[in-house]
């Protein structure tokens, strides 16, 4: 984390007879972090974290920097309980989130949070830094939707800037990623997304999780293979050239990292929150029997 950023929260999880433990957990304003007992079985050893805003946002000038630790052998789910949502931005000041996460020997971190949803004029910035052993295993989703639908607000703010690091083993990096959203004069954000409402991206690596890397690589290859064979416009009765219809989802995948410690990312666009919800529901049901609930149920 950056050292101009003061620590808001904390939490270690530890092996303590035989099951993954919260063995140190702080916050403080404008960060609580909750630690529920009854999200999984109590047969599954994995800890859920809710990271959660005070006043259900993000008010301009906010900081909240986390660490967390996640310890050899250990399971731990990190979410959240709704939408993170980025207030409007008061004297151009931007609210900045960070995280940083260290993942130990054949432990399993999932960071599974909701959308981030920024309102009008909101400037957001937030960075989630990791560090993993060749044997950990990692999923992170990271997502923004355009804002408040209802009240016509669609990428109406002025900045959005998302960086995602993953470092092995001696600091090497192995995955360095950075989204930036920026309203300039002449560009317009709406615009580029050409009616997409939703971006989402989704990081699968580690041993434990080949199958849904290799389940997630040839489902998005089969749904997308059929949207993009057409090569110009087709034509109607009438003749004339109709464009063809913009899929309400499109994905892509590619691999990173070394052949001992191959990862998946996954980058979506999509018309509506909720099919990236179902998205996210489908090829992250195979977590369950890890963490003893599927992601986004």
């Amino acid at each position: 984390m950056e050292e101009t950023m003061a620590e808001t929260g904390y939490i270690a999880v530890e092996r303590v007879e035989g099951r993954s433990t919260v063995t140190r957990c702080f916050c403080k304003y404008p960060l609580k972090l909750i630690v529920p007992k009854k999200v999984a079985p109590s047969a599954t050893d994995a800890v859920w974290i809710y990271s959660i805003s005070y006043g259900g946002g993000i008010v301009s000038g906010d900081r909240v920097s986390c660490g967390l630790s996640v310890a050899d052998d250990c399971t731990v789910a990190l979410t959240t309980q709704a939408s993170t949502k980025v207030y409007k931005s008061v004297d151009s000041k931007c609210s900045e989130q960070a995280l940083e996460a260290r993942v130990g020997r054949n432990a399993f971190l999932a960071v599974i949070p909701d959308p981030v949803t920024c309102f009008s004029t909101a400037r957001y910035s937030q960075k989630q830094v990791f560090y993993v052993f060749p044997d950990s295993n990692l999923v992170v989703v990271d997502w923004i939707t355009s804002g408040r639908h209802e009240s016509g607000e669609r990428w109406n703010f002025e900045l959005y800037k998302s960086t995602n690091h993953i470092f092995g083993e001696g600091h090497q990096p192995l995955f360095i990623d950075s989204i930036l959203l920026e309203e300039r004069s002449g560009t317009s954000i709406s615009k580029n997304m050409q009616g997409y409402q939703v971006i989402a991206m989704i990081i699968i690596m580690g041993p434990k999780l080949k199958h849904v890397q290799n389940q997630v690589l040839d489902e998005v290859k089969r749904m997308m293979s059929g949207h993009f064979r057409t090569p110009g416009p087709a034509t109607g009765r009438s003749g004339l050239k109709h464009e063809p219809k913009k899929p309400e989802l499109v994905a892509s995948c590619s691999t990173f990292g070394p052949k001992v410690q191959v990862g998946v990312v996954v980058r979506v666009a999509a018309m509506t929150t909720e099919s990236v919800y179902m998205f996210l529901r489908h090829h992250l049901a195979s977590l369950e029997p890890l963490l003893g609930a599927s992601p986004y149920r």
